[in-house]
């Protein structure tokens, strides 16, 4: 099988995954939990913050690491552009 047919394949069976969940939400919810977890004890490694405090950074960071993953993508594309 060549790449191109296992990706089509792998998006075949992803697509086919999501038409047939019915609580998109939940399915993630553990994902979505482990990612908001790293981010707390990135910025509050000892537990320490109140828990408000901790969440307004947590969120933060989070901002912080999708805005470098988008400049890196942007670089990503413009080196292979030209």
């Amino acid at each position: 099988m060549t790449p191109a047919q296992r990706i089509l394949r792998a998006q075949i069976a992803a697509h086919t995954s999501w038409a047939n969940t019915s609580n998109r939400a939940a399915r993630t919810a553990a994902a979505r939990k482990a990612a908001d977890d790293r981010f707390e004890r990135q910025v509050d490694p000892d537990g320490v913050l109140p828990p408000e405090e901790r969440a307004q950074r947590a969120k933060a960071a989070r901002k912080a690491h999708f805005l470098r993953m988008a400049a890196k993508s942007a670089a990503a594309r413009r080196r292979r552009a030209g």
